[in-house]
């Protein structure tokens, strides 16, 4: 099965420009409380990378910035302690199984690598208990 049954659009997810500030990126994860958010690049459109939460607390432990100072700050200077690869449109969900199992989400590019949305742990299970229900009958 192709993934793109899956796939939440880039619409409906919640993601970072590279260009944003360390404030700017910390105040969107604490308004959603997310615990990893996809970064891209705003020109391109293009996925850069994945941020948890994590890394922006290793980031300030390290620094010891007060909130103002986090606007001087861009979100480039803090490094994913983790790669977060995407896939492409064309994988298939059992390529997904190892990565899903280890993480929220995993990105989705298009063959220009423009990030267009996010498969997540959640779907992939709904899936697989879809899928075991069918058997059952």
């Amino acid at each position: 099965m192709n993934i793109l049954f899956l796939l939440l659009p880039k619409n409906y997810v919640d993601f970072l420009y590279g260009d944003f500030t360390v404030r700017q990126a910390l105040e969107k994860m604490k308004e959603r409380r997310y615990s990893m958010i996809p970064v891209i690049d705003r020109e391109t459109g293009k996925y850069l990378y994945s941020l948890r939460e994590g890394d922006f607390l290793y980031f300030l432990a390290e620094r010891h910035l007060s909130f103002q100072e986090l606007e001087k700050n861009a979100l480039s200077t803090i490094q994913p302690s983790r790669e977060i690869k995407p896939v492409g449109v064309t994988c298939q969900i059992n390529e997904l199984y190892a990565t899903i199992s280890d993480q929220n989400f995993v990105p989705v590019i298009d063959d220009n690598g423009i990030f267009i949305g996010i498969v997540t742990r959640k779907a992939v299970m709904n899936h697989f208990l879809n899928e075991l229900i069918k058997k059952e009958k």
